[in-house]
């Protein structure tokens, strides 16, 4: 792992989290139905959260020499509240693989405190899984 791959990495991450404020902020718009107050609070809620996370990941590839990315990563088509809620628990996951695997590799450049505050974003990440699985759960087909 050179410090150039890593920051590529990095902007591939920063790219996910800009996907995910859009994502997010899309599909409060989108929800319908008797529950669309409390989806709405739900999306928006995780917005602050991605978007701190965004910050960070900028403030960082500058930190290491590299230019962040403007480019979000694309947001899924979801039709319904179920598809935009799977869509989101599928972006989580994948958030929470990318961090998991970018601890491992600031780890292997020495970079302890970058090691660190990407496992706390795995910890923020698996937790928005865990919450958007709870509502999964009983949410009809």
């Amino acid at each position: 792992m050179t410090k150039k791959e890593l920051i590529k990495r990095l902007n591939e991450d920063l790219s996910g989290e800009f996907g995910a404020i859009i994502q997010y902020l899309t599909y409060a718009a989108k929800a319908t139905g008797p529950y669309r107050p409390q989806l709405t609070q739900f999306f928006l809620a995780e917005v602050a959260d991605e978007r701190l996370h965004a910050q960070f990941l900028a403030n960082k590839i500058v930190a290491l020499g590299g230019e962040p990315t403007t480019q979000p990563r694309p947001v899924p088509a979801a039709a319904t509240n179920r598809e935009m809620l799977e869509a989101v628990l599928a972006a989580e996951q994948r958030a929470t693989k990318d961090y998991t695997q970018r601890a491992l590799d600031a780890e292997a450049i020495g970079d302890k405190g970058l090691m660190v505050q990407l496992e706390d974003m795995v910890r923020d990440e698996s937790g928005h899984s865990e919450e958007t699985e709870r509502i999964l759960r009983d949410w009809p087909v």
